[in-house]
């Protein structure tokens, strides 16, 4: 079988870790053919970078051509990295070209979106995946196990509690994230990490949400009713004003290329004030969620705080024959010096904490007996190992796995609608059923596990 013929749209960093994949590890299980981009600079950025790594460079192309890319060069399969409100729209022009799509999570933002991705499958027959790689870290594979060899009995009940820190957090507030028509805020562009893990781990679907929450530290209001004084310029780094909440981007030579030097194409900014007029997406967020499993239902307690001192998470599943409970420290401080964005995709630049260590550690304990501590397999790379993994089943295809890890397009409407529903119920104040939502055919089997 021939290498699959490869376009890519959307070339900002996230772009990054499936080039370097086909340039590298992957480089016999693809071929790069076309990058897109509505910005050239950055697609130009990283067409230098292929060929300086020896591929040949791909052709670069408006993301408004992608159907008549995939159809013109024979693309196999379209890679979307772009900003999360436009992933519908090129999922949907890759599978009605001919090609299959892999799509960075969330599979989409809105009703239409999954609708419209639905329709798109149904009419096709084409292949869509979304690329969970924290299915993939093996913490969370180890709880899976735990949960699907019985050993806590039907799972009755769920608590998970995620802390963004001040340096990953608050780049949410920076970014095109910021606006919820952009990302459809945390509760679908973050969370829906975390209710994939829960559907995942539990082999759930989710029936209704209530959501509470709202932008409680960041954005221009919280900051003047903190006192917050004037702000630094842009530009400026908390080396220079000892501003812990400035990023500047001329300090980092990834976002250098990337974001700064080419402004001047479409004006994206990628170091926003966080403390900005005109934030529309809530820092502080709580849900009640219900679910079928295979067995009855079962309740999830929510919560995700984007402004935490540490960053990690805590998840507590009881079930009928006991409890297991997976505690992680991703990053335990943010020292000013560290300028680490994202802990959890640069494990190297994390700072050490006595108090609070990087550390992970998963406790199970059945009724009448003591608890015990499940050995956690070392992950090496990208959150928590699960990059390096993920990336071998996208590109050289998936091998056997009693785990069930690959993600399949329902599996993202299973994360995707736990987060619209919960906008949904932040507007109104009530609780909203998934099945009362418009998602096409297909979408989201109730009452059992969907098939992927």
């Amino acid at each position: 079988m021939s290498a699959r013929r490869y376009a890519l749209v959307g070339t900002g960093s996230r772009a990054t870790m499936y080039l370097d994949a086909l340039a590298g590890a992957h480089a016999g299980d693809g071929e790069l053919v076309a990058l897109g981009d509505t910005n050239p600079g950055r697609a130009q950025v990283h067409q230098r970078r292929l060929v300086a790594a020896g591929l040949a460079a791909p052709e670069l192309f408006d993301p408004a051509d992608l159907a008549d890319v995939v159809r013109r060069l024979g693309i196999d399969r379209v890679v979307v990295t772009t900003p999360d409100r436009f992933h519908a729209d090129y999922v949907v022009a890759a599978l009605d070209a001919g090609a299959d799509a892999v799509v960075e999570k969330p599979l989409t933002t809105t009703e239409d979106g999954v609708r419209r991705i639905a329709e798109a499958v149904e009419r096709t027959g084409r292949e869509v995946l979304v690329t969970f790689n924290y299915r993939y870290a093996p913490r969370n594979s180890a709880l899976k196990r735990v949960i699907a060899d019985g050993e806590i009995g039907e799972v009755t009940s769920v608590h998970f509690e995620w802390v963004l820190d001040t340096a990953h957090g608050a780049d949410y507030f920076r970014r095109w994230h910021r606006q919820k028509e952009n990302s459809g805020g945390l509760l679908v562009h973050k969370s829906s990490h975390h209710f994939d893990l829960v559907n995942w781990w539990i082999a759930g679907t989710p029936t209704r949400v209530y959501a509470s929450g709202g932008l409680r530290f960041y954005g221009a209001e919280n900051a003047a009713a903190r006192g917050l004084g004037p702000r630094p310029p842009r530009g400026t780094s908390e080396a220079g004003r000892a501003d812990a909440f400035s990023l500047d981007l001329a300090a980092n030579a990834t976002y250098r290329e990337l974001y700064l030097e080419n402004e001047g194409y479409d004006g994206y900014l990628r170091d926003r004030d966080v403390f900005d007029a005109g934030i529309t997406i809530e820092d502080n967020l709580a849900l009640v969620v219900d679910y079928a499993v295979e067995r009855g239902t079962a309740t999830m307690s929510y919560a995700l705080n984007a402004h935490s001192p540490w960053e990690g998470y805590v998840v507590s599943v009881n079930g009928t024959r006991g409890r297991a409970e997976l505690t992680v420290v991703e990053r335990g401080s943010v020292p000013l010096a560290d300028g680490v964005v994202d802990p959890s995709m640069h494990p190297e630049g994390v700072g050490r904490d006595e108090t609070r260590p990087v550390s992970e550690r998963l406790v199970v304990q059945q009724h009448f007996a003591a608890a015990r501590e499940v050995e956690i397999p070392t992950g090496e790379g990208g959150h928590g190992g699960g990059d390096a993994l993920l990336l071998r089943d996208v590109f050289a295809g998936p091998s056997a796995d009693p785990l069930g890890r690959t993600a399949s397009w329902r599996d993202g409407v299973r994360s995707v609608v736990v987060g619209i529903a919960g906008n949904a119920s932040l507007e109104t104040g009530r609780a909203v059923r998934t099945t009362d939502l418009d998602l096409g055919p297909g979408a989201l089997a109730l009452g059992a596990v969907a098939a992927s």
